[in-house]
């Protein structure tokens, strides 16, 4: 079973809504956007670093994430744990993790290395799932460990002595042991307004949080974006279809929009007449168009400072080229941005991914 903290609520279709909230890691002083991402996006292309420890891998700010609270043990200890939905790996770290009379060594050493740092230890099980207790990790300063609900073929190679075994995650053991209704999550966030909240909602979604219903797409067939969520879409900037321009589709963007290249923070940047007359990006995901706005493509100005620059009233856009050759497996990635915009949903079962406008959709916090 799973014990979650922060009020959870069980709905009567065996659901579990829990909050979440997220935490920007000021650690460094400013934030690396760019530098960040790419990384993120490299360590996405090369499956052959999963179950490996680098040392000299290199460590990149984690700048932004949501954190989750979840119980875990018997009686439940609450745990902050990085929600991460491009792995299938739960783990704590062993400083903050605490024996309780649940707890059990399996003796398996465990390890994954992420973009942004790497973990290793031992696995354990607990009132919660099999997950890892950190003996050794870098670059998760801000949290207790991790919460992975990518595709359970992800935590695939983590366990040393048992490379070909998978590790199940949070929302398969919910559903395996009938917690759950259904293998499925659905994931709300909203835009930075001094802070940015969400909820996460394991065994189906939470239709208080979106409108109209959810239209879903089935996971790509295309390798190396079908290993996650990815789904097949085509993207139009006004009336031009700027995805299909392949490697030039980043500086396609940057010339229609008028944005110039800004060295300090690596985004582009954009006078307040270029704002004005911005188009709409219009993502084609099977028969539904969704809108990221104006306002959607634009970084939060009220922190400006955060990544370094020293125009707080500069309008930064965060559309950015993600250094990766066009047709390997990964064209382009909707990031928070976007699901701060649209509710998604991810069904295991059926292997599909779902999409609905919200609240927020249309907002101007930017």
């Amino acid at each position: 079973m799973i014990s979650l903290s922060g009020s959870p609520v069980k709905a009567a279709n065996s659901s579990i809504s829990v909050p979440i909230t997220s935490m920007l890691n000021f650690s460094n002083g400013t934030i690396n956007l760019v530098g960040h991402d790419k990384a993120r996006i490299q360590a996405l292309r090369d499956p052959s670093m999963r179950g490996q420890r680098l040392t000299n891998f290199p460590l990149i700010n984690n700048y932004v994430g949501y954190s989750i609270p979840v119980g875990i043990g018997k009686p439940p200890r609450t745990y902050y744990l990085l929600l991460d939905s491009a792995t299938a790996n739960t783990w704590v770290r062993a400083s903050s993790y605490v024996l309780t009379s649940t707890s059990f060594c399996t003796g398996q050493p465990v390890g994954v290395t992420y973009a942004g740092g790497f973990f290793s230890g031992i696995e354990y099980l607990d009132y919660v799932t099999s997950f890892g207790v950190a003996q050794r990790s870098a670059g998760f300063d801000s949290y207790d460990g991790m919460l992975g609900i990518g595709p359970v073929a992800l935590s695939i190679r983590s366990l040393r002595d048992l490379p070909t075994e998978p590790i199940p995650t949070i929302t398969d053991t919910l559903y395996g042991q009938g917690t759950i209704s259904e293998d499925v999550y659905g994931i709300f966030f909203q835009p930075y307004i001094g802070l940015s909240t969400g909820q996460i909602t394991f065994g189906g979604t939470d239709s208080t949080k979106y409108n109209g219903d959810i239209l879903y797409v089935p996971v790509t067939n295309t390798p190396l974006a079908s290993r996650y969520w990815g789904v097949d879409q085509s993207i139009m900037y006004g009336h031009t279809e700027i995805l299909a321009r392949t490697a030039e589709a980043y500086e396609w963007y940057k010339a229609a929009t008028g944005a110039e290249y800004d060295p300090v923070t690596q985004l582009l940047v954009i006078s307040d007449d270029e704002y004005s007359a911005l188009q709409e990006l219009y993502f084609n995901i099977g028969p539904q168009t969704y809108t990221l706005t104006r306002n959607a493509q634009i970084w939060p100005r009220s922190l400006n400072t955060r990544i370094g620059s020293r125009r707080p009233n500069a309008i930064y856009l965060i559309v950015r080229d993600i250094g990766t050759p066009f047709g390997s497996g990964l064209d382009f990635m909707n990031g928070y941005v976007f699901m701060q915009r649209f509710y998604t949903a991810y069904d295991a079962t059926n292997r599909r991914v779902g999409f609905a406008t919200t609240l927020f959709t249309q907002a101007t916090t930017n």
